[in-house]
């Protein structure tokens, strides 16, 4: 566990960081037989990530196209979802048939607490029954910490790229309109506020539209 927190500290993409968060499931957890991340965005999409196999990400799919399952209700209702047989498992009529002709079993899913819009699961599925007990629960919640923190840390990351991007675009669009109209860098941006509250628009939107045109004198 000590070594799978390290990665984080290294410059991994948040797929591999779930990859190995996956991987670890797998070796921890006796009878965890495949694993995946799903996270489930605020349009509905379904994604799936760090699965060791096509499985996973099948099983993601028809919960999708039911609309019920195990790592659905983990993502966006209760905390752990376990099943230990999906031959007697009433609670998803539609979908344990179909992932015991995956030859799926067994499944131990936990909610990622990722914040924002996005619900996500830690997804650990067994091929044969009753194989999880409490101790498998509390690997599994402490693996499913460490995989929200990477999607968590993956996606400021994301956010800073974003906002230093955007700084650059108006930065730029700034220094075209400094050049062609002869403004001080403060009446620039100015004159590019007043076109984003005109039309209604970002900021880095109109800058880039500046950026886009600067040849074609779209300010005048």
């Amino acid at each position: 566990m000590a070594k799978l927190a390290q990665t984080t500290a290294t410059p991994r993409t948040v797929e591999e960081i779930l990859q190995d968060v996956t991987a670890a499931a797998i070796e921890l957890i006796p009878g965890t037989d495949t694993a995946g991340v799903l996270l489930i965005h605020g349009n509905g999409k379904f994604e799936s990530l760090g699965s060791d196999g096509e499985l996973p990400a099948k099983l993601d799919q028809l919960q999708h196209d039911f609309q019920e399952g195990p790592c659905a209700q983990a993502a966006l209702q209760d905390t752990i979802v376990r099943t230990d047989d999906f031959r007697t498992e009433k609670r998803w009529p539609r979908y344990s048939p179909a992932a015991i002709e995956l030859g799926v079993l067994s499944g131990l899913s936990f909610k990622l607490y990722t914040a924002d819009r996005t619900a996500g699961a830690l997804n650990l599925f067994g091929f044969q029954p009753n194989i999880w007990d409490a101790e498998a629960e509390t690997i599994g919640t402490v693996l499913a910490a460490h995989a929200a923190a990477a999607i968590l840390a993956g996606r400021h990351d994301e956010q800073l790229h974003a906002a230093l991007s955007s700084r650059d675009r108006i930065g730029q669009a700034k220094g075209i309109i400094m050049e062609r109209f002869g403004v001080d860098d403060l009446r620039a941006f100015d004159m590019l506020r007043a076109l984003s509250q005109e039309g209604n628009a970002k900021l880095v939107d109109v800058a880039q539209r500046v950026i886009d045109t600067s040849g074609n004198n779209a300010l005048d």
